[in-house]
């Protein structure tokens, strides 16, 4: 009986230090697991589009001043023996032969912008805590937007001109464009005469699966109220010809919708208004006088008052302004966005007969002129349906629900679908997509879902493998 006791006795122990070698040695793997997530080097080295991107987003490219990043994008090109080139404007202009058997399938442009919102300070590049997410430190935009569209483009571009590559696609045409976040100039200056395709992606969305066919215009929009008597604020306060200026804009404004104008269940905003900017009384003078100030101490290269900065500066112009004047000036602006434009013309003059009525109330008093200026033309939705369709069922594959919607801002696809036409004179048919999930873009808090984007690169491959085969079988 002892002996049995004691034979249970050390098979017990056994059994209770093999249980904790055990639960040590999974507690070791769950921990080098979590490492290796939160290991954004290993994470590069198993994901060549996570590597590319790092390396693209690393490198500071502010609007106007791409000249690093499109230097390297042009070495990646070149490198891989793919044709590119600058063209007058520096946007980049690349091409890759069709494969065999599919010469005759129509090009297919690929495009994205490589210039983002954020300075020339270095970008320092993390996963995020939970592993998901690549972002900076947050000092500063990371730049997905849009350098995200622009690797997946030049990854995609360097498996199609391997020797052995199994992608069957038609001759593709790539853009890589400057300024499209300050004034889309490279867009607008884009040397589309050296380009052959019609039908066009513009890998510039925000979500993946993002499908967008049509896009809202963007109207600016001018109010001033001026020729008031004036007077001093408290001497002539009483005289009812003394009209203020400040007060008659406030007026119009509350009479002036902000926001949602029109709203589609399906496709979204279609009509929308923002009041952007008012200005007026004798900020004018203030303004004047902070500018002959600081540049007076920078001239004597003295530090610039607190006052004087960014975050600070509307507030001093309002308390240092003078307030004993009625007011004979004032200034607004609106910014209009539509996809429709007649809505956007009904909104037009609807704000045009607000004008017109405080004009007659205030006749000979005070005046109330008003200005629409178009700043781009709305993307109107094409009635050629094949690239949305491919899209949509390359997307079918990784179950993305990408019907076509509407992009209630301005992007690339305006100026091609409105003022640019290609080699062979045709009129260019956009649209947008998103390769990956962003979120807080153009801002230090922006990062990208990496996984998403690995996903948005195989949608890409296949929309483009589709869109050969599918001409090629009509």
């Amino acid at each position: 009986m002892q002996k049995t006791v004691k034979y249970y006795y050390i098979l017990f122990i056994i059994l209770l230090i093999s249980a904790f070698f055990c639960n040590f040695s999974m507690a070791k793997n769950i921990y080098a697991g979590k490492d290796k997530t939160m290991n954004l080097n290993e994470l590069r080295l198993s994901h060549k589009l996570v590597d590319l991107f790092v390396k693209l987003a690393e490198i500071p490219s502010p609007s106007r001043k791409e000249g690093d990043l499109s230097e390297k994008i042009l070495e990646i090109f070149k490198s891989n023996n793919i044709d590119a080139k600058y063209d007058d404007y520096r946007n980049i202009i690349a091409k890759i032969p069709a494969s065999k058997g599919y010469e005759n399938a129509p090009s297919l442009l690929l495009s994205a912008h490589m210039d983002v919102v954020g300075g020339s300070e270095p970008v320092n590049i993390r996963l995020s805590q939970d592993g998901r997410y690549i972002e900076t430190d947050k000092t500063r935009t990371l730049g997905a937007d849009n350098k995200a569209g622009v690797a997946a483009i030049l990854d995609l571009a360097i498996d199609m001109s391997k020797t052995d590559s199994e992608i069957t696609h038609g001759p593709i045409e790539i853009t890589f464009t400057r300024d499209e976040e300050m004034g889309m100039t490279g867009i607008q200056n884009l040397d589309t005469s050296k380009i052959h395709s019609k039908y066009a992606i513009i890998a510039d969305g925000e979500y993946l699966g993002e499908h967008d066919s049509e896009g809202a215009g963007f109207i600016n929009l001018y109010i001033k109220v001026y020729q008031g008597k004036g007077g001093h604020s408290g001497i002539n306060i009483d005289d009812p010809t003394r009209i203020n200026a400040i007060k008659v804009l406030s007026e119009l404004d509350t009479r002036i919708p902000q926001g949602v104008y029109k709203k589609d269940p399906k496709r979204g905003v279609i009509t929308s208004i923002n009041a952007g900017v008012n200005t007026g009384g004798s900020a004018n003078t203030s303004i004047a006088e902070i500018v002959k100030d600081v540049y007076q101490l920078a001239k004597d290269d003295k530090p610039i008052p607190e006052k004087y900065n960014s975050k600070d500066i509307l507030n001093t112009i309002n308390r240092e302004s003078a307030l004993n004047i009625i007011n004979t000036e004032a200034y607004q602006t609106y910014s209009i966005r539509s996809s429709e434009p007649e809505n956007e013309q009904e909104l037009i003059k609807y704000i045009e007969k607000q004008v017109d009525e405080l004009n007659s109330k205030y006749s000979g008093l005070i005046k109330i002129e008003m200005e629409a200026k178009v700043h781009l033309k709305p993307f109107i939705k094409s009635e050629d349906k094949f690239l949305s369709n491919v899209i949509v069922k390359a997307g079918q594959k990784y179950n993305l629900n990408c019907q076509p919607g509407s992009f209630h801002a301005g992007a690339e696809t305006h100026i091609l679908a409105n003022e640019k036409k290609n080699a062979k004179g045709e009129i260019f048919i956009p649209v947008i997509i998103g390769l990956a999930n962003l979120e807080n873009i153009h801002s230090a808090n922006e990062k990208i879902d990496w996984s998403s984007f690995l996903t948005g690169r195989k949608w890409l491959e296949n929309i483009v493998v589709n869109f050969a085969t599918e001409k090629a079988s009509q």
